[in-house]
């Protein structure tokens, strides 16, 4: 498929953060665009300004005229849309070409040198990381989230190098053929797809094996490559860590040389290694080691990883999409680092039924490590009900005294009965817009209070 030939792309579940970033591209190299998605979201409004057409409701009438020509036409679907989705069957009952995501980014990719950052963890914040400092050499980086320095999950540049997030959900990592790899984690997960721990390892393998170049793995992994490691023997080992101001400063041993000094702004020592992971596929790739310590100390993150919504004195609400007892237990690792006498507070909503089944008792045991919990009801995104799966069930299992069961309608008070001084709101489902309306809340309270 040549794609210089495509006049025009639909995107069924355009609104979806990886989807978005492909849909960008589209829309920035002249193609027209158009799809559907559930709801409207601040994705889907600045895919509209970029001139793409999207609707909300699943009917083949709304599909624009247009983008009924099966010559010119590319679909592109994300594995989340139900599989009776009726403009989805439309377009593959009537022989149009139609790729799931990862084969689009694939195909988008095939002919660049691509970097391609795998893991179950830490992948988004290391490929917008990568995507930063590779900017020195006008990288297009496909991220799924927001970067902040960008406002985007695209970062556009020329057509021969590419960092892209490489995603083990549905297997689609294995549609990519990266030049230099990096996996920085490999714990359970996705285990509705998946079926257990050993397939998804084979998976990361079969991964490792479509790497031409270098794999770089965080030390430790089953796998077969440049190592990197914090306080460790590595091939990159950063060392002598320690907090100025707010930052990270510390240093970096490569396999040729060190960097000296290195400031880097994001909390917690797993995000040290997210640097780390990107510091090493940087150099491998051949960008200076002053270069990649400049662009490393203007990096800002991404929305939703450690994400300050208020940051006062007196009180302190952050946003992350932590939603795997792995994430919630770096999340409070850094909420402890950074304000280690305060009572910290978690709101937490369970992100599928099938994850809260598979891992019941490391949840209880991440969330009892917070000074109070509230849960909200489990977010089913794809899926159905599992009977006497909910979160109730979890709440039960928590070891906290200050803990119970909160619905969305009632979640600031909630908060605002709280004596904790430090907030984190964690999931992957619509709590990341519900707390905006958290925090607009709060600010009432706390202005009223000056």
């Amino acid at each position: 498929m040549n794609l210089n030939n495509i006049h025009n792309v639909y995107f069924v579940g355009i609104g979806g953060i990886g989807m978005s970033a492909i849909a960008r591209y589209f829309a920035s190299n002249g193609k027209k665009v158009a799809g559907y998605d559930k709801t409207a979201s601040q994705i889907t409004l600045d895919l509209e300004d970029l001139g793409a057409e999207i609707h909300f409701e699943d009917a083949v009438k709304n599909i624009p005229i247009s983008f009924l020509n099966i010559e010119k036409t590319l679909v592109v679907y994300t594995p989340a849309v139900s599989k009776n989705h009726a403009e989805l069957s439309y377009f593959l009952e009537n022989g149009f070409t139609v790729l799931k995501r990862a084969e689009i980014l694939g195909k988008i990719t095939e002919t660049t040198f691509c970097l391609a950052v795998a893991g179950t963890h830490g992948k988004t914040t290391t490929s917008a990381i990568l995507g930063h400092i590779m900017q020195e050499v006008n990288a297009t980086a496909f991220l799924g989230g927001i970067a902040e320095n960008y406002d985007s999950n695209l970062i556009l540049g020329a057509d021969k190098v590419s960092v892209v997030e490489a995603d083990e959900f549905d297997r689609s990592f294995l549609k990519l053929s990266p030049n230099i790899a990096c996996v920085t984690s490999m714990d359970a997960d996705h285990l509705d797809i998946y079926g257990d721990a050993e397939a998804l390892n084979e998976s990361f393998v079969e991964f490792a094996n479509k790497v031409s170049g270098t794999l770089i793995v965080a030390k430790g992994l089953p796998l077969k490559g440049l190592t990197y490691a914090i306080n460790e023997v590595a091939d990159y080992a950063a060392s002598n860590l320690k907090i100025e101001s707010g930052k990270y400063v510390f240093d970096v041993k490569t396999p040729s040389s060190e960097i000296k000094n290195i400031e880097f702004h994001l909390p917690g020592q797993h995000n040290v290694m997210n640097a780390l992971a990107a510091i090493a596929m940087a150099d491998v790739y051949g960008v200076s080691l002053d270069i990649i310590k400049k662009r490393l100390s203007t990096f800002k993150g991404v929305k939703r990883r450690f994400s300050y919504k208020i940051k006062t004195n007196d009180f302190v609400l952050i946003d992350d999409y932590a939603h795997h007892p792995t994430a919630i237990n770096a999340v409070e690792s850094s909420v402890r680092e950074m304000y280690p006498n305060e009572k910290v507070l978690v709101v937490f909503q369970p992100h599928l039924f099938s994850r809260t089944k598979d891992f019941i008792e490391d949840f209880a045991v991440a969330l009892s490590k917070f000074d109070e919990v509230l849960l909200l009801d489990i977010y089913p995104a794809r899926e159905e009900p599992i009977v006497g799966v909910d979160s109730k069930w979890l709440l039960d299992k928590i070891d906290c005294k200050n803990k119970k069961l909160s619905k969305k309608n009632n979640l600031v008070k909630d908060i605002k009965n709280s004596l904790a001084s430090v907030v984190v709101m964690l999931g992957a489902g619509d709590v990341g817009l519900l707390v905006n309306e958290v925090r607009d809340e709060l600010l009432k309270t706390i202005e009223n209070e000056v």
